[in-house]
């Protein structure tokens, strides 16, 4: 695993972020069956990050395989899980922030750009193959069936080597951290 305190984590605009989750920390109100039901939720969507990261090539391929082939961007839907998951098991005032704060947030400001500069790089880099991967994939909600684009090959299966290079050992263990705290927190009321 790479050391979690990387420099891309101690950038400015992210202190709105950890003071969000320091404040749902202090709101908490974890129980045992919270911190269960979060748990379940947060580990779909750690599962889904994980099964994403093994996948993606960032940039250089454009990866149809795995969760891409049902959904555009698993990373992002795996982290509304896992924020879901901490909501759940910090209870009904940590769902409520993260829920009115965070939900807004990602759908008003970040999604959007992220769908403007990562779309328009990928659209630059792989032309109509993006295009019809685009056109074919859903964005949060997987569909069912994989999107398969004509006559491509299956794609790159998962590797732990590409999970590491995306640093979701670095992601699993800040899930791993949250709840701990939120344990700490049931455990100390």
């Amino acid at each position: 695993m790479r050391h979690p305190f990387r420099r891309k984590y101690l950038d400015p605009r992210l202190l709105a972020l950890y003071a969000l989750g320091g404040l749902c920390v202090w709101l908490a109100e974890p129980t045992p069956a919270r911190l269960a039901a979060g748990g379940l939720v947060a580990a779909l969507g750690a599962g889904l990050r994980a099964w994403g990261a093994g996948h993606l090539l960032k940039t250089e391929r454009l990866v149809c395989s795995g969760p891409y082939a049902h959904l555009r961007h698993p990373l992002y839907a795996g982290t509304l899980l896992v924020a879901a998951g901490l909501g759940v098991a910090a209870g009904p005032r940590g769902l409520a922030l993260v829920a009115l704060v965070l939900g807004p947030l990602f759908f008003a400001h970040y999604l959007p750009r992220k769908e403007r500069s990562e779309g328009a790089r990928l659209e630059r880099r792989h032309g109509e193959a993006y295009r019809a991967w685009r056109r074919g994939v859903p964005a949060l909600v997987p569909r069912l069936a994989p999107w398969r684009p004509a006559g491509a090959s299956e794609g790159p299966r998962w590797s732990a080597a590409r999970f590491r290079a995306n640093d979701e050992d670095g992601a699993l263990f800040a899930v791993a951290v949250a709840f701990g705290l939120l344990a700490l927190r049931g455990a100390i009321g």
